[in-house]
């Protein structure tokens, strides 16, 4: 019986050939310097405004990079997605000229979707969550000369979601920390294996969706139940197995956010900023207004706001 190949984390090497290879078809998104109150004094954050990416969110840089890189140019890439990755897909294919077909679970945001459809994707329902979607696209991924596009758990995702690290280390080169939102773990993967132990990588999570948090806890990736304010985009049961190894790599930390603080990071993002993050993309930074965790005095913090695909008319509502 042949054992599977040990999960595969991409080198500083390989994430700079990705950025190479995307280059010209993904943006370069804007860092901006911010002071945010916690805890009775402002705390000095760079954010990474990752929203402003292609279809709102990280998703371009892996979705272009798993095409451009597989050994033959498909005729259809197959995907199943919470609603992002998606997108991401749809557009990478709309630009390469390629058709596309998206699984997505029947919870998904109807923005979300439609925004897959207008991107010329075919859009088939499947079940109630990203797994059960998942699951179905499989066999659609199997017919000849389709590309299986994961939405995380593929070394070639993960290399193409590092060039997010690759350019915030180049626009903020003296990062102590960096907080991140993990759901299946491409992001945080690539973000880790870009850093290494060099700089501090924190994987935040809600308490609703918790697998890095689990994963950690149990040594290995494990299942966990998913629910609440940011299941649509960080709802996957189980972190990836490339993003958990190259988390463990890098000493990634842990921790986890109530909704509430999620609610408030989206709000403060929108009343400092005017930017309008959808819950997930708010994650990161609601750790810091929790508490959850507490940087030092003169630590200096990223953050990376990950996505925006959401309904902003809650944001102005007066508290």
């Amino acid at each position: 019986m042949t054992r599977p190949a040990p999960p595969a984390v991409p080198t500083r090497e390989e994430i700079a050939d990705a950025a190479g290879r995307i280059a010209g078809r993904v943006r370069r998104t804007p860092v901006i310097e911010w002071s945010v109150p916690v805890g009775g004094r402002e705390v000095p954050v760079t954010a990474k405004l990752e929203l402003l990416q292609h279809t709102g969110s990280f998703k371009p840089r892996g979705a272009f990079h798993r095409i451009l890189s597989a050994p033959e140019r498909p005729g259809l890439v197959v995907a199943a997605s919470g609603g992002n990755h998606g997108l991401a897909v749809a557009h990478a294919a709309r630009a390469l000229g390629i058709e596309a077909e998206v699984f997505v679970p029947e919870s998904a945001p109807a923005v979300k979707v439609e925004g897959i459809r207008a991107r010329g994707a075919r859009v088939t329902l499947a079940g109630a969550s990203y797994a059960e979607a998942a699951a179905a696209s499989a066999e659609r991924a199997s017919a000849p000369g389709a590309l299986a596009v994961h939405a995380y758990d593929d070394p070639a995702v993960l290399a193409g979601q590092g060039t997010v690290a690759l350019e915030l280390s180049e626009q903020a080169p003296d990062l102590d920390t960096v907080l991140v939102a993990t759901g299946g773990g491409g992001l945080i993967g690539g973000v880790a294996a870009w850093y290494g132990t060099g700089t501090r990588v924190v994987s935040v999570e809600t308490h609703g969706a918790p697998t890095m948090h689990a994963a950690l806890a149990a040594g290995r990736p494990v299942d966990v139940a998913v629910g609440g304010l940011a299941a649509d985009s960080l709802g996957a049961k189980r972190i990836g197995a490339h993003g958990f190894a190259g988390a463990v790599a890098a000493g990634v930390t842990a921790v986890l956010v109530e909704e509430e603080a999620v609610r408030a990071a989206r709000r403060l993002l929108w009343e400092d900023l005017r930017v309008t993050a959808e819950p997930g993309g708010a994650v990161a930074l609601a750790a810091l207004l929790q508490g959850a965790y507490s940087p030092a005095a003169g630590e200096r913090v990223g953050v990376v706001v990950c996505g925006g695909n959401a309904d902003p008319h809650d944001l102005a509502v007066p508290r």
